[in-house]
């Protein structure tokens, strides 16, 4: 679809100001990545417009319907960066370029049966709450086995910061850089939109950010349908 060049603009001005932030932190190449969930497909087409090469995406159905509906040439690469039901590996296969929430053996199986030799990235729960998804810290290596073990290429791994001030979420941060280190990674996904100058700080190599870029999202909605179909001005 055809992004209007006001909504090109505001996005242009945001992500200029995301990479201030990140090199005010100490980054340097770090990838950004346009979280798009609850928006539609202008968003990927904006994205990439304004010179930005991966998005993430929370919600299976979302993200078919969406990669489907995008004009981007060439399109972005597709993060998956959403909590992920084995069942939804068979939809997702022919979408996702790398699937940064692998938690578990099982779904490292399937997605080895679906997408053989994909990019994955073990989640690993750094913030040790109980609603977050991810493997346990000490389980990391075992999980990383059995990635391997299903013929995927774990290119490293993704961690959520605890709710709350940015400052509390760099032990955790820490850890996980410690844990891309130790099994010798390329990747440490790490930081959204509150929390990236920590992020980056304590060595991120990718931060995952939807609402500096694309502001507020509707707080009402169906998870897996795209709220915002069109951009800010065009509704």
């Amino acid at each position: 679809m055809s992004v209007p060049p006001a909504a090109s603009a505001t996005l242009a001005g945001r992500y200029e100001a995301l990479q201030a932030r990140i090199t005010g932190a100490g980054g340097q190449g770090v990838t950004v990545i346009a979280v798009t969930k609850a928006l539609g497909a202008w968003a990927v087409d904006a994205a990439a417009a304004c010179g930005i090469g991966d998005i993430g995406e929370n919600y299976a159905q979302e993200c078919v319907a969406k990669v489907a509906e995008a004009a981007a040439a060439p399109m972005p690469r597709v993060h998956f960066v959403g909590r992920l039901q084995r069942n939804k590996v068979r939809m997702l296969a022919g979408c996702v370029d790398v699937w940064q929430t692998v938690d578990r053996v099982e779904l490292a199986r399937e997605i080895g049966r679906r997408a053989p030799g994909a990019d994955v990235m073990i989640q690993v729960n750094i913030s040790h709450e109980e609603t977050k998804a991810g493997c346990a810290p000490a389980d990391t290596e075992s999980l990383a086995s059995a990635t391997y073990d299903a013929g995927l290429s774990l290119v490293g791994l993704m961690g959520i910061g605890p709710l709350g001030p940015p400052e509390e979420a760099r032990a955790g941060f820490r850890q996980l850089r410690r844990l891309v280190d130790s099994l010798g990674l390329r990747h440490c996904s790490m930081g959204m939109t509150d929390d990236l100058e920590v992020a980056v700080a304590e060595g991120a190599t990718m931060v995952r950010v939807g609402r500096s870029l694309f502001g507020a999202r509707p707080r009402q909605g169906l998870r897996g349908v795209a709220q915002y179909d069109a951009p800010p001005g065009d509704r």
